[in-house]
């Protein structure tokens, strides 16, 4: 968008009106620092999507606020009051975004927060303009 700034002239004919408009530069100065990428642009959305949904958020406050920082899928069915393929789901979406990770043990899967993840979620969110 081009700023209209002084001298500015206003001719009036029987058919048109001419405007003289002076290019006064850009609106507003870029910060300098570095614009995020495309790629971060798009982890990170995934991720926010991830957590966005109210089960999937409650499943990693639940893990998170657990004694041992992990939980098994047979747990977490009980709490949410969901079918064990709809948590299974959820969780498979966490660990695909790279918020949680899966570890087999015997018959069932244990789920911990991935160091970090949160943090860096949280670091997005209150870096300084």
């Amino acid at each position: 968008m081009t700023a209209i700034s002084e001298p500015r002239t206003i001719a009036s004919t029987k058919d048109f009106a001419t405007i003289e408009m002076v290019d006064a530069g850009p609106c507003c100065v870029p910060s300098g620092a570095p614009a995020m990428s495309v790629e971060r642009a798009e982890a990170l959305s995934r991720q926010f999507k991830a957590i966005a949904d109210p089960n999937r958020l409650r499943l990693v406050s639940l893990i998170y606020s657990s004694a041992e920082n992990e939980a098994c899928v047979c747990d977490l069915t009980e709490l949410l009051s969901l079918g064990q393929p709809t948590v299974s789901h959820h969780l498979k979406i966490l660990v695909d975004a790279g918020i949680l990770h899966r570890e087999k043990r015997g018959v069932w899967a244990y789920f911990s927060i991935v160091p970090g993840a949160l943090d860096a979620l949280a670091g997005v969110l209150t870096e300084p303009e």
